[in-house]
């Protein structure tokens, strides 16, 4: 994927970020990840409506990027887990505010709809 130099006058930053953040469950993997290392399986099951297919395709997108990390034991059965790279851990404080800040959203959009309901 490619992206604006920063010094180009198309470059926004934000758009740049949710390219690489945003799109198809990431932000549920990133929120879930965020909270704890995982592996593949558990996460499947911490998402189930996401296809073994999509979690693979997203998971390599986001190690490709270089926010997550993939981590193989050699073991048998083989095992895997993932978890937020030290470039990753930077983003946390980011999430925990656009959780915070969905969470006031919906409680808002919550309050007018009761609102307009009333009247």
């Amino acid at each position: 994927m490619s992206h604006p130099a920063p010094d180009d006058p198309l470059f926004c930053p934000t758009e740049t970020a949710l390219g690489i953040i945003g799109g198809k469950w990431k932000g549920m993997i990133l929120w879930c990840i965020c909270r704890k290392t995982m592996r593949f399986n558990e996460l499947h099951r911490t998402i189930p409506n996401i296809s073994q297919r999509m979690l693979t395709k997203q998971l390599r997108e986001l190690e490709a990027h270089g926010i997550i990390t993939r981590e193989v034991f050699a073991q048998i059965p083989p095992r895997v887990e993932y978890r937020l790279s030290a470039h990753g851990q930077s983003l946390k404080p980011i999430l925990d505010a656009l959780e915070n800040w969905s969470r006031s959203y919906l409680n808002a959009v919550a309050e007018a709809d009761t609102a307009t309901d009333d009247t």
